[in-house]
């Protein structure tokens, strides 16, 4: 009779990690079983007779032995590192090592981890002579497995749908580590029903999550989803342009417990579904993180409530001003008002002497494009700041051309705020614009006054 399957998942993620790997683990065993290698018995002493006086033996598979011996092969496999790094997220694993025996608990999370995967699979595969990939026993350790992990502890589930997005067919869930992931609505499990798609609200094609595991006291972190939400979408708008969006409103469970909404408080402009195609995932993946760790510091401050490392230095404050603008720019239905968050962006990163120094055109020209280009686009520029005077007055009248040159404006913001988190520009952009400038010019850069050192006074 097969054994019945754990009640519920409570971490879907490390299940599906720690199942693919098993099911490597299972075929490379067969494969070395098959060339030879016999897994090791002993005798052992079941019990006695009917009559009390004649001892039975058994032999009993040395599976353990038999996996220790062959540990390379394992960590060989692709799907050995995902599974390591899931369990170490999930926390606990020194409760399961001790649950399971083992005398020594290393210090180390990444070595506990290790430790705690290879018991997993002796325990899947254990006093067994052969390795088939068996879905029962499997489960049955799985769930032994996260009775100890959360023993004490719940685990959260906050999800909120994500518009403007779309992954490779072949993809149901991009995992961004530390319990964040994208996964397709028919693949979370357990989904709420109020979910749109129903009340002729158009489905997502993805639900953003965040699965962290805390004490039984302690209150779902719903706080920690928005910030953590926040910067999923800060990074998609740098990374890709798009209409991006998070639903306002989400919804949260503890276990298996019932959904109840959350307020999220979270928005943005949806437009054209953005593509990631499998081989971009890697590369969101991690561009997603490292903006998590290099937005600047009043940025993360205000906004997101990360304690990241961010940018420091001069200009760091500027950047976090272009930021805020650009994601304002980016929610704005109106192209006019996102015209002006996009102006006042770049002018806080290349012409903090203000609008009238009329100095922005040529800086974000010779930034952006190649020389043979700067004078178009410094036309461009001092055409978007014409407009948004027009705008201001009350003047400006719709036209085809508007939208496109407010794209145009918010691509090259993008492009310099991108070049910055990801270090290929220097924080301080309008000292390399001047530097670019003088060079072009031939001549020595414009000293700044405010940099000059005045002498002493005798």
């Amino acid at each position: 009779m097969a054994t019945p399957k754990p009640r519920h998942v409570r971490n879907p993620t490390l299940h599906n990690q720690l199942q693919e790997f098993t099911t490597d683990a299972a075929a490379q065993l067969t494969l070395v079983a098959d060339a030879g290698d016999q897994v090791p018995f002993e005798l052992i002493e079941r019990g006695t007779s009917s009559r009390g006086r004649v001892p039975l033996y058994c032999y009993r598979a040395l599976t353990g032995d038999f996996i220790r011996a062959r540990l390379d092969l394992l960590t060989a496999l692709t799907t050995y590192a995902p599974a390591v790094r899931a369990l170490e997220k999930a926390g606990g694993v020194e409760l399961y090592l001790r649950a399971r025996g083992e005398a020594v608990v290393p210090d180390d999370a990444r070595q506990r981890a290790d430790a705690a995967l290879r018991s997993f699979v002796a325990r899947v595969f254990h006093e067994r002579s052969s390795f088939e990939f068996d879905p029962d026993r499997f489960e049955v350790a799985y769930d032994e497995l996260e009775r100890a992990l959360y023993r004490g502890r719940c685990l959260t589930e906050v999800i909120a749908p994500l518009r403007g997005l779309d992954l490779d067919a072949d993809t149901a869930e991009l995992d961004f580590g530390d319990g964040l992931l994208l996964i397709r609505p028919d693949a979370l499990t357990g989904a709420p029903e109020e979910l749109p798609g129903g009340d002729g609200v158009e489905q997502p094609a993805l639900m953003i999550v965040l699965r962290s595991s805390h004490e039984w006291p302690q209150q779902p972190p719903v706080s920690v989803a928005q910030s953590r939400f926040r910067r999923v979408l800060t990074a998609l708008r740098l990374f890709e342009p798009g209409g991006y969006s998070i639903g306002p409103k989400g919804y949260a469970r503890v276990d298996a417990g019932a959904w109840t909404q959350v307020v999220l408080g979270l928005g943005g402009r949806p437009g054209a579904v953005t593509l990631i195609e499998s081989g971009q995932e890697d590369e969101l993946r991690a561009f997603t993180n490292l903006v998590g760790r290099r937005l600047p510091a009043p940025f993360i401050v205000t906004r997101n409530g990360s304690d990241q490392t961010p940018l420091d230095g001069s200009g760091a404050g500027e950047m976090a001003w272009a930021l805020a603008r650009f994601e304002m720019g980016c929610e704005r239905l109106s192209p006019f008002e996102a015209l002006t968050d996009y102006l006042l962006g770049l002018r806080a990163l290349l012409e903090p002497e203000g609008p009238a120094s009329g100095r922005l055109a040529q800086r974000l020209a010779v930034i952006c494009a190649p020389p043979d280009g700067r004078a178009q686009l410094a036309e461009r520029t001092a055409q978007a700041a014409s407009l948004e005077r027009a705008v201001i007055a009350g003047l400006a009248a719709a036209s085809p051309g508007v939208d496109a040159l407010v794209d145009e404006l918010a691509e090259h913001l993008r492009a310099i705020l991108r070049d910055v988190i990801c270090g290929h520009l220097d924080v301080d952009v309008r000292e390399i614009a001047d530097e670019m400038l003088a060079e072009a010019a031939g001549a020595p850069p414009v000293a700044d006054p405010a940099r000059v050192a005045l002498p002493e006074a005798d």
